[in-house]
């Protein structure tokens, strides 16, 4: 009877409701909204090697830096692969219950350290975050970061305030795990650190003491003995090759022109700051976007996020300094949520380049805590604020809305992708083919992949010294151009240009892209 009390309460209905919101907003249609171009085809063909026998230790290429991240992505996907029959369908079903995971996960934590109406209005807000949902359609290894990462702190925050050995092992895995999924994650590792340091000085009443010191190395070799076990995938493959990737990353952080201090870097700074509250909490819409908004709406959207960020942020530093100065217990949770946000931002504005939105994913869920405390701690004030927050509220499920991915019609990314493959096997006539992708951007993965399920992968051109009798040169070549107008004869791509000399024997419209059918020009002057 008291369990059906506790099911049938309010506010794990809500939760619930939310749960399926959340749900649907990632599942609706989800072959169609997925991405799946030529590093999506790149993981599958990955994949579908682990799942027959060919295991690797190696993850994807970092996008810049010019090293892997560790495979464990491939081996979490791996399952999903098998179960929807080695569609990548079942890659971004993956992703997508990942992230109505974090859903509950926000939820949660949000409640046990702000209250209930904290938990529900910060995972109402994740759950339909547009940005969020884009990011949870796809199967690409930064889009498990904010689950992974939401995880991985909270375990922290409960190893640390019950000191049991065990949960700071767990600590060490998840990040170990964690740093597989992208080179940001240097962050977190950052913030671990600090995290462990500070709340030991706090424990012992802010005096450096032996016991101190030790009880901070016991904690830092608990993690550091988990981070070897989650690690150990990719730490093999750098043994057994004197560590290559280690190299390039160490390299990449201090000795690549693209990272390190400069006159950018509190606007840098500011920019990430507003960005993971614009974007997430009140969706302002990036510049493509914009046209269909006039101006006066765009700035009074943008002003009221950036009201919105400082509010919230501003109210999460004065409760932590009245938290320190109270000694209250709450500094833990005060303090893991400040590390994550203010660390985690500033780390940023020692990168150079462009930071695009994915970059940040380990921060995801930061905002809609933040958000979740300053409605619940408003919440409790007069009449008035109650008013405005509801108006708040309103005007941000409202932005939601008008941003919402699901709005947009479908890409069929995977659809056109299987019909070219097989378009382009159809005017093979069963023979053997060479294969070629004249692209703006892209890989020809995606394609491949496909080929490959066919079982009928094309012949790839080797260079006259592998190949010196031309056997890998077939009797024709099938050219892909999604970038028109397109002409391949002549084309410097390799797959083109080693063919040799060669004549079009057909080229036809395939969705929105062209295929052409090269043979020999000596065949086609016979």
């Amino acid at each position: 009877m008291n369990r059906m009390k506790k099911l049938l309460n309010p506010n794990h209905i809500l939760l619930f409701c939310i749960l399926i919101l959340a749900a649907y907003l990632r599942l609706y249609k989800i072959e169609g909204y997925m991405t799946f171009l030529g590093d999506e085809g790149r993981d599958a063909l990955v994949i579908y090697n682990i799942l027959h026998g060919k295991l690797t230790l190696l993850g994807p290429t970092a996008s810049v830096g010019g090293f892997f991240m560790g495979p464990i992505y491939y081996y979490l996907v791996a399952p999903f692969y098998w179960l929807f029959g080695y569609s990548p369908v079942g890659a971004s079903v993956f992703v997508a219950l990942l992230s109505v995971a974090t859903v509950f996960l926000v939820w949660k934590i949000s409640k046990e350290f702000f209250g209930t109406s904290a938990g529900i209005v910060a995972s109402f807000l994740y759950a339909t975050s547009p940005l969020v949902i884009t990011y949870s359609h796809s199967s690409w290894n930064p889009n498990v970061m904010p689950f992974f990462t939401l995880l991985t702190l909270y375990i922290l925050y409960k190893a640390v305030r019950s000191k049991n050995s065990w949960l700071f092992i767990l600590v060490g895995i998840l990040y170990g795990i964690d740093i597989q999924l992208h080179y940001t994650e240097l962050f977190v590792g950052l913030i671990i650190m600090l995290y462990v340091l500070l709340t030991e000085i706090w424990r012992q009443g802010r005096r450096i003491s032996f016991s101190e010191v030790f009880e901070t190395l016991k904690k830092g070799i608990w993690i550091f003995g988990g981070f070897l076990i989650g690690f150990s995938p990719f730490l093999a493959f750098e043994v057994r090759h004197e560590f290559p990737n280690t190299k390039s990353i160490i390299s990449f952080i201090f000795g690549s022109p693209d990272t390190g201090g400069d006159n950018r870097f509190l606007y840098t700074v500011f920019d990430v700051f507003f960005r993971i509250f614009e974007r997430l909490i009140v969706s302002f819409p990036v510049p493509n976007f914009q046209k269909g908004y006039s101006q006066i709406i765009l700035t009074l959207w943008y002003t009221g996020g950036q009201l919105v960020a400082l509010i919230a942020v501003g109210l999460l530093v004065y409760q932590f300094y009245k938290v320190i100065k109270e000694k209250k217990d709450s500094f833990y949770y005060y303090l893991l949520i400040c590390l994550w946000l203010f660390l985690g931002i500033i780390l940023f504005g020692f990168y150079k380049k462009q930071i695009y939105d994915y970059y940040f994913e380990f921060l995801f869920p930061v905002p809609f805590l933040i958000f979740g405390n300053a409605f619940s701690y408003f919440w409790q004030k007069k009449t008035v604020y109650k008013l405005v927050l509801s108006a708040t509220l309103f005007l941000i499920i409202l932005a939601n809305y008008s941003t919402s991915p699901l709005r947009l019609p479908a890409n069929y990314q995977f659809n056109q992708a299987k019909e070219i493959a097989d378009f382009v096997l159809e005017k093979t006539d069963g023979k053997p083919f060479n294969f070629a992708l004249i692209t703006g951007g892209n890989s020809d993965h995606a394609y491949r992949y496909f080929f490959k399920l066919a079982g009928r992968e094309p012949v790839v051109i080797q260079n006259s010294v592998i190949d010196p009798n031309r056997k890998s040169v077939t009797g024709q070549l099938l050219v892909v151009c999604d970038t028109l107008p397109c002409s391949p004869l002549g084309h410097p791509l390799w797959e083109i240009a080693g063919f040799g000399r060669a004549q079009v024997a057909g080229q036809w419209d395939v969705t929105v892209i062209k295929v052409f059918k090269l043979i020999h020009y000596q065949e086609a002057k016979k």
